[in-house]
């Protein structure tokens, strides 16, 4: 069997990080990573939080997820700069792509993170840590941000390896390294240890990762159940999980929003839900995906969440079909209550569109997805909201 290779690459602070290229490419006199700056929402609104911060914002105690009025207070010169997601996703398109000239065994773990499987590539790239240096350089050159790479047999091992010492950094962290370099970190930092479980781990006197591998696997168990034999294994550098590219079935695009206000009149969740069908269909449209099950997610003011989903006999991405499902779901699903968050997510995607209809349906369809295109275009050159569909126009006002 051959020895597996595995890089985890993971984009150095990602959201400041594009950000600062995309506002440098715009004409922006200031490197944004090099002032106390960061990313968030609204400062007047609940939803104003740190998401990003650059290394001066952190220097001065700045910490993700805070509201942004406490990190001004913390540093009063502080820029805020709003996320743009739609940047985000595309930059993490680009990314994605530049990985496929190396492998066609990819696994998005997150917007900013992907694991290469490199088994067997040997012939190919002779030296894997030179090829890892290779790799991150060439980002810098070509996209003008930093990455880190692990480079390990396994994922958890390049994920671990990525995280040693950042920004711009190759790490390795092979099977016999794992007592050096992994062992003495604090348990806390093994991949899938929470705080809650660490806080366990340090009650029974188990303080570091090497600590962890030398417990017995029963007692593990007896406190954590298979979390335990799980958590012992990873502190082993043991994993054999496969790199998984997702495919379209396991694959979703969602939009939540925040309230500025607590809110459970129908009128204003309707407008609410006719902007998000439109960005998560234009998001389907773009990838060429047609989603087989809508669902609408709630979460209320008290903090409990829940969703209601409905399975479609004919998949779409048209934004008029999404948003009329989306008020049958509000209707059937919603259960009345002060919301305080709402979302669409599209799952169950395939590629195929094709409807058992007749073909004044079928030139119908065809008609919806040109005026779909033209529309998607209009917006993307002057923005959301600038025009739409007639029959969305009288949903809006209601």
């Amino acid at each position: 069997m051959k020895e597996r290779l595995i890089f985890h690459i993971d984009v150095n602070n990602a959201f400041l990080s594009w950000t600062a290229v995309e506002l440098l490419k715009q004409g922006y006199p200031i490197d944004i990573r090099t002032i106390p700056s960061v990313i968030g929402g609204d400062e007047e609104k609940r939803r104003g939080i740190v998401t990003a911060k650059s290394p001066v914002a952190k220097k001065m105690g700045v910490v993700t997820a805070e509201p942004l009025f406490m990190a001004r207070r913390k540093c009063p010169d502080l820029k805020v700069f709003r996320g743009d997601y739609t940047l985000f996703r595309r930059e993490s398109d680009r990314l994605y792509q530049y990985f496929c000239q190396f492998t066609d065994k990819i696994e998005r773990f997150s917007i900013d993170e992907c694991f290469l499987d490199m088994t067997g590539t040997h012939l190919i790239y002779s030296d894997p840590i030179r090829l890892a240096y290779q790799m991150k350089n060439e980002i810098y050159q070509k996209f003008g941000y930093t990455v880190n790479i692990g480079v390990a047999n396994n994922k958890l091992c390049a994920k671990m390896a990525s995280d040693f010492e950042k920004p711009n950094r190759v790490h390795t962290l092979f099977m016999n390294e794992v007592q050096t370099k992994m062992w003495p970190l604090p348990v806390s930092e093994l991949f899938m240890v929470g705080k809650s479980s660490s806080k366990t781990l340090m009650e029974m006197g188990i303080k570091t990762i090497g600590d962890l591998a030398m417990v017995d696997v029963a007692i593990l168990k007896r406190r954590f159940k298979s979390q335990g034999e799980m958590m012992h294994q990873y502190a082993w550098g043991i994993d054999y999980s496969p790199v998984e590219a997702r495919s379209s079935q396991n694959k979703s695009i969602s939009v939540t929003e925040t309230l500025e206000k607590d809110v459970d009149r129908i009128p204003i969740l309707r407008k609410i839900l006719l902007r998000q069908a439109d960005r998560v269909g234009k998001q389907a449209r773009r990838e060429k995906l047609y989603a087989k099950t809508i669902a609408l997610i709630f979460k209320t003011s008290d903090f409990v969440s829940y969703s209601h989903q409905i399975k479609l006999v004919n998949p779409t991405n048209v934004t008029e079909e999404i948003y009329k499902t989306s008020l049958q779901i509000l209707k059937n699903g919603w259960r009345g209550e002060p919301l305080r968050l709402i979302g669409i997510r599209l799952t169950d995607f395939t590629t195929d569109n094709s409807k058992q209809i007749s073909l004044f349906e079928q030139e119908k369809d065809i008609h919806v997805d040109k005026i779909q295109e033209v529309i998607d275009h209009i917006t993307d050159k002057f923005g959301e909201g600038v025009i739409i569909p007639a029959s969305l126009k009288e949903e809006e006002k209601k």
